[in-house]
């Protein structure tokens, strides 16, 4: 990586800060910066273009959709004009801004066109942000945020059909574990992400089995949801 390209993206890690500064505690800068913590550490098993999957992570979540009326296209939006103020090459500025529009989990249902190491890089360093203790806390502040129920035995999780369904649920808290967090081993795209991944789902099942023990107050083994 040279010289101009370090520049731009300490610029881009000061825009990201400023973009991001009053965002949803599970959304926020310090979410970026895990990412890209994640990524680089991916990177040095898997490989691929520093520049590329720094600029990634870092510009993922500028503009989430769900904090911005469903807008998918503004976090494109503003990335692509950093990107002229920042004069990036235009390869490089298409790559990342591919990044940016399919990394989102959205259901697990969409299937991306053509895929690159970077790509899949920063999809599995998003993804192992949504597992293990930090997914829990997110998951919880998230849904503090959105002023959901923790958790309601007689509304079991469902398997979403469409990108629609998944935007739209407002399912209790609890739920979001089994509609995404817990299929998210079987999504990561490398070896590497994918070890992590079982480290952070196994400590999960274990948060499970103590929430379900402490709501029913009697002592369980069981993960999985209960039946009501």
């Amino acid at each position: 990586m040279n010289t101009i390209q370090q520049q731009q993206i300490n610029r881009t890690f000061d825009f990201v800060k400023t973009q991001l500064q009053n965002a949803e505690g599970g959304h926020d800068f310090q979410h970026s910066l895990r990412v890209r913590r994640n990524a680089l550490l991916l990177m040095e098993h898997e490989g691929g273009n520093r520049f590329i999957i720094e600029m990634a992570s870092l510009l993922h979540d500028v503009a989430d959709y769900k904090f911005h009326d469903g807008n998918e296209k503004l976090g494109l939006e503003i990335s692509q004009k950093l990107f002229e103020q920042l004069e990036l090459e235009q390869s490089d500025a298409e790559k990342i801004l591919y990044i940016i529009e399919h990394i989102s989990f959205k259901g697990g249902i969409q299937s991306q066109k053509e895929t690159f190491k970077e790509f899949y890089i920063v999809q599995d360093a998003d993804r192992l942000d949504a597992l293990g203790a930090i997914g829990i806390a997110r998951t919880f502040n998230y849904g503090g945020f959105k002023n959901r129920p923790l958790f309601d035995p007689h509304i079991p999780p469902i398997e979403h059909s469409s990108k629609a369904s998944y935007i739209n649920s407002v399912s209790p808290t609890i739920n979001h574990f089994y509609e995404k967090l817990l299929r998210l081993h079987d999504l990561m795209n490398t070896p590497t992400a994918r070890r992590i991944a079982k480290e952070r789902e196994d400590f999960m099942k274990q948060f499970l089995v103590h929430f379900y023990s402490e709501w029913f107050g009697k002592e369980t083994k069981q993960f999985e949801f209960p039946e009501s």
